[in-house]
C-alpha cells in the first residue's frame, strides 16, 4: 500500500491529495532553490500525490517540477497576472482526472480584478478553482487552493469571500480546499470561519489515522520537527471522506528540507457521504 492507504477503499474513488508550500525560489544558501529542487522532486515522486495545491511557487518554479514530474500537468496563473508573481497551481494526474472548467478569483472587494489587494495586506493573495471529473465515471469535484494573508480584516473578508464563492457548486458536489492560510488550526477566527456549521470540515480531525508526528509546526523554517501551529490545511465539504492525514517531515539525506513547510496529505474516499 501507498503512504496513507486504508484497506478496502473503492480504487475507483480513492483520492490522495496534497498542500504544499514550495517556498518561492530563493537564490540565497543554504535552501537556494537548485539545492531544494531535488529533494522536492525525490519526495512528490515518492508520494505521488493525486492532486497538489501549491503555494508561492514562481513560474520557473513550477516549469522545473514540471519536467521532473512527467506524470502531472498543472493550471495556474501569477498573483499578479499571467507569469508574473506567485502561483496557486494545481497539479493534477491526467491519466486520472480531466479538467471541465476552471478560475482564479482574488481575495480582496474586487476579486475579478488581478492583482486585487483591499483589506490591508500587502500582497496580493488569491484562488486557482479547478472541477475535475474522474476518467471513466460521471463522478465529479471542485478543487480550490490559496494562500491566505495575516490576520484581521483580512481573514474575516477572505474567508466569507471564498465561502461564498465556493457556496455557488451544488452540495451533492464534493469541494476540496487546500491551502496556506496563515492560521493556526483548531483556533477561534479563520479556523472556525471556515470549519463552521454549512461549511467546511478538517481532513487532519476527520481522519481515524494520523500518520507522522502531530502537534507540529507546519511552517518549520528549515528546522527539524518541533511543537507550533499547523497552519496548512485541506478542508473538504459534501460527500467525501477523509481515511488518513499526514504531515511529511521528510528531508533529504544531507538534511535539506524541500520548503521551510511541511507539505500535509490526505487520503480521501469520494464514494462515502461525510
Amino acid at each position: 500500500m501507498r503512504r496513507g492507504e486504508t484497506a478496502g477503499m473503492n480504487a475507483a474513488a480513492d483520492l490522495r491529495v496534497m498542500s504544499f508550500n514550495l517556498r518561492f525560489a530563493s537564490p540565497d544558501p543554504p535552501n537556494a532553490w537548485p539545492d531544494r529542487l531535488p529533494v522536492m522532486t525525490a519526495l512528490l515522486r515518492r508520494e505521488m500525490p493525486d492532486l497538489i495545491g501549491t503555494q508561492e511557487g514562481y513560474f520557473s518554479q513550477l516549469r522545473d517540477l514540471e519536467a521532473g514530474l512527467p506524470e502531472y500537468r498543472w493550471i495556474g496563473t501569477g498573483r499578479d497576472g499571467g507569469s508574473r508573481g506567485e502561483f496557486m497551481a494545481i497539479f493534477y494526474r491526467p491519466e486520472r482526472f480531466e479538467p471541465q472548467e476552471f478560475d482564479h478569483f482574488w481575495l480582496s472587494d474586487t476579486p475579478e480584478t488581478v492583482g486585487s489587494a483591499t483589506w490591508g495586506n500587502s500582497n496580493r493573495r488569491m484562488v486557482t478553482w479547478v472541477r475535475f471529473r474522474l476518467r471513466g465515471t460521471d463522478t465529479e469535484f471542485v478543487f480550490a487552493n490559496t494562500h491566505f494573508d495575516f490576520a484581521d480584516p483580512f481573514h474575516t473578508n477572505a474567508g466569507n469571500l471564498v465561502l461564498s464563492r465556493l457556496r455557488v457548486f451544488p452540495p451533492e458536489l464534493p469541494v476540496l480546499l487546500v491551502g496556506d492560510f496563515n492560521a493556526a488550526a483548531e483556533a477561534p477566527g479563520l479556523y472556525s470561519l471556515l470549519t463552521g456549521e454549512e461549511a467546511f470540515r478538517d481532513a487532519y480531525r476527520e481522519a481515524s489515522v494520523r500518520e507522522g508526528p502531530q502537534g507540529i509546526a507546519t511552517a518549520h523554517g528549515y528546522r527539524s520537527p518541533h511543537p507550533g501551529n499547523r497552519i496548512d490545511w485541506i478542508l473538504l465539504r459534501g460527500p467525501v471522506t477523509a481515511r488518513s492525514a499526514a504531515i511529511l517531515t521528510d528531508c533529504g539525506e544531507d538534511g535539506q528540507y524541500p520548503s521551510d513547510h511541511f507539505p500535509v496529505t490526505a487520503r480521501l474516499d469520494l464514494s462515502a457521504s461525510a
